[in-house]
C-alpha cells in the first residue's frame, strides 16, 4: 500500500444535468482527460455581534450557506472522427449554451468562387456551422441555397468536383448556459472521491502558442459532495456513484504552435501572431440568497462578454496598416482562429464582428511587438462567436 495518494491516479468525468444540481449517471464515455480540476466549497460565515462576555470565537452554528466553485483545465485533444463530440463537450455546452450541430460531410459538386462551395446533395448547413477540408476548418457565413454556401474564409486549396468535405461538431451560443456535474475520482477506490454538482461555466478561455493548446473552464457550483461525508438523499442520490470501468486514454494533445490566424475586414492570414487568448464570460449569478436556501437553487446569466487579445509583430505592410487603422477607428473586423492542422485535431473559433483595441507598442525585443489587449466581439442575437471541431 502506498504511503500517499498519487496525484496522477486521478480521473475526471463530466455530464450535463437534466435538472439543476441533480447528479446524472455517467459511463466511460463521459471521461474528460484533463490537467487539473480544482473544486472548492466556501461557507458564508457571518460575523456575530452579540455580547458574549469574551473575545473568543464561539462558532457560527449549523446550517451555514455553502457556495461551490470549480476550475477545469484540459488540452485540445485528438479525436477519432470529425462528428464525434470532444471529451470536453459537456463543458462547451455549458459555456456556449446553444445547440450542438453535427455535419457528416459531403461530396463537392463545384466551387463557383474561392469562398463558395456547392455540394452534390443538400448540405443542411446553417450560418455559423463549421466545415472542413484539406486540414482546414471554415465557417458558413451565408447559405445561398440548399446546395451552396459561402465561407467566411476560403480554403487554401479550393475544393474541386468530387472532393469530400470533412465532418464537424459545431457549438453555438444560447440564451441560457447549461449546468453540469463534474466527477473527481482517485485511486485507490477507498480514497475520498468528489462530485461538483450544479457547475456552470462562467469563464471559458483558449490559449494559443503554448506547449499545447489549452482550454480552461471555471465558474460557480451548487455544492461539492464527497464519498467520506455522503449521506443518502443528497442530490437525490441513494448512494455515492461508483466510478465507471476505467479505460486507457489514447488521445494526444495538439501542439500549441499548430494552426492559423485570419484577421481583417476582408480576412488575411497572419503569420506574425506570437500569442493570443480567447475568453468568453457568462457573468453567472447563483440563486442562493433566498430565504430557506442553504445551497444554490438555480442560476442566472448576465450580459455576455466575448474577448480576444493577441500580440503580433508590427510590419510595414498594407494588411498591418489596415489592422492598426481598424483598431484606432474601432472598426469591426473578422477573426478566425484554427487550432491544429489535421482532421480529428482541429478547433475553429469564428468572430464575425470583433472590435480591436489600439495596440500597445512593445520595443523590448529586436522587433517591434504590437499588443492588442482584450478587444470585444459584437453580436445581435447570440452570435458573437462560433466554435467547430473537425
Amino acid at each position: 500500500m502506498a504511503c500517499y495518494i498519487l496525484s496522477n491516479d486521478n480521473r475526471y468525468y463530466a455530464a450535463i444535468e437534466a435538472d439543476y444540481g441533480v447528479v446524472p449517471s455517467i459511463n466511460s464515455t463521459n471521461r474528460v482527460p484533463g490537467v487539473r480540476l480544482s473544486a472548492t466549497q466556501e461557507r458564508q460565515v457571518r460575523r456575530r455581534r452579540d455580547k458574549t462576555g469574551s473575545r473568543s470565537y464561539r462558532g457560527e452554528g449549523a446550517g451555514v450557506r455553502r457556495l461551490g466553485g470549480f476550475q477545469l483545465q484540459t488540452y485540445l485533444l485528438s479525436r477519432a472522427s470529425g462528428t464525434v463530440e470532444p471529451s470536453c463537450g459537456p463543458m462547451l455546452r455549458s459555456a456556449m449554451g446553444g445547440e450542438t450541430l453535427t455535419y457528416a460531410g459531403g461530396a463537392v459538386d463545384a466551387a463557383p468562387s474561392a469562398s463558395e462551395v456547392r455540394t452534390t446533395n443538400a448540405h443542411g448547413l446553417v450560418v455559423g456551422q463549421g466545415v472542413a477540408f484539406g486540414g482546414e476548418v471554415r465557417f458558413v457565413s451565408s447559405v445561398m441555397d440548399s446546395h451552396t454556401v459561402t465561407l467566411n474564409v476560403p480554403f487554401s486549396v479550393v475544393p474541386t468536383a468530387g472532393s469530400m468535405l470533412g465532418g464537424t461538431v459545431s457549438y453555438r451560443l444560447g440564451r441560457l448556459p447549461k449546468s453540469v456535474s463534474l466527477f473527481d475520482y482517485w485511486s485507490p477506490d477507498s480514497a475520498v472521491q468528489r462530485i461538483v454538482r450544479g457547475a456552470v461555466v462562467d469563464e471559458f478561455r483558449i490559449r494559443l502558442n503554448g506547449d499545447f493548446h489549452e482550454l480552461d473552464f471555471r465558474g460557480p457550483a451548487c455544492d461539492v459532495l464527497d464519498s467520506a461525508s455522503f449521506s443518502s438523499g443528497q442530490a437525490q442520490l441513494s448512494m455515492f456513484p461508483v466510478e465507471p470501468a476505467v479505460e486507457t486514454v489514447m488521445a494526444q494533445p495538439v501542439p500549441g504552435h499548430l494552426g492559423q490566424v485570419w484577421l481583417g475586414s476582408v480576412p488575411e492570414q497572419s503569420y506574425t501572431v506570437t500569442e493570443a487568448e480567447f475568453a468568453l464570460r457568462n457573468r453567472v449569478d447563483l440563486r442562493v440568497r433566498e430565504f430557506g436556501a442553504p445551497t444554490a437553487r438555480c442560476f442566472a446569466p448576465g450580459a455576455r462578454e466575448v474577448k480576444f487579445g493577441f500580440s503580433a509583430y508590427g510590419q510595414d505592410t498594407a494588411s498591418a496598416h489596415a489592422l492598426y487603422q481598424a483598431s484606432r477607428q474601432r472598426s469591426p473586423i473578422q477573426v478566425l482562429l484554427q487550432l491544429g492542422q489535421q482532421a480529428g485535431q482541429m478547433l475553429g473559433v469564428y468572430m464575425k464582428s470583433y472590435l480591436p483595441e489600439a495596440p500597445v507598442f512593445d520595443d523590448r525585443e529586436n522587433r517591434l511587438l504590437w499588443r492588442f489587449e482584450d478587444g470585444l466581439a459584437e453580436g445581435t442575437s447570440d452570435d458573437e462567436v462560433y466554435l467547430a471541431f473537425a
